[in-house]
């Protein structure tokens, strides 16, 4: 493991008693798998290790974040055409909307979480992506009109243009990739804080 996320991965509180590859492991497979937190603690516990599930979510609070610091530093970079969506999912029980993008190889962008689906929200979230990922030259949109009134605004205030393409079928890997999100999210029974 690199130095650099050993050492910002120590800086998380003394009082997490496990090895930090146990904790980096559980994490690990929370994120990247359609698996709930007892579920975890069971694979722990077939290994010989007594985890309870609400010491993986405290890590997950806990080391996400920094993980989360950590790998957009050293994120690669993503394509010039963009496809842009938003997909719903629950928190506490109600429909928000979560905003991404993925890159013409599939590759995502980036996303962003918000209560509403309109231009502010939609505006919010692209000016997030160029901030964190640079100018696209294209972004595919459907048909939505909050993605092109939030795509128009920031034109305006731009020389180079970005171009805005609304064509349904052109979007198919972003919707494609919706999926991923809805078959992570459903063992958590959605989110429970916003």
């Amino acid at each position: 493991m690199n130095d650099g996320v050993t050492s910002a991965i120590r800086q998380v509180p003394k009082r997490l008693h496990y090895p930090l590859d146990v904790m980096l492991l559980c994490v690990r497979w929370y994120v990247a798998y359609p698996l709930s937190l007892r579920d975890l603690e069971e694979m722990m516990s077939e290994r010989g290790l007594a985890v309870d599930h609400s010491t993986v979510h405290r890590w997950a609070l806990k080391l996400l974040p920094i993980l989360e610091k950590l790998f957009r530093q050293r994120k690669r970079p993503v394509g010039r055409s963009w496809r842009v969506d938003e997909t719903y999912i629950k928190v506490n029980g109600r429909w928000t909307y979560l905003y991404r993008a993925v890159d013409k190889d599939g590759d995502t962008v980036d996303f962003l979480l918000r209560a509403h689906r309109d231009k502010a929200a939609a505006r919010r979230y692209l000016e997030k992506a160029i901030r964190y990922n640079g100018e696209p030259g294209t972004v595919t949109i459907d048909r939505s009109g909050a993605n092109l009134a939030a795509l128009d605004n920031i034109n305006s205030r731009r020389e180079q243009q970005i171009k805005i393409r609304q064509v349904k079928y052109l979007n198919n890997i972003v919707e494609q990739d919706h999926r991923a999100i809805k078959r992570r999210t459903r063992p958590m029974i959605g989110l429970k804080k916003f």
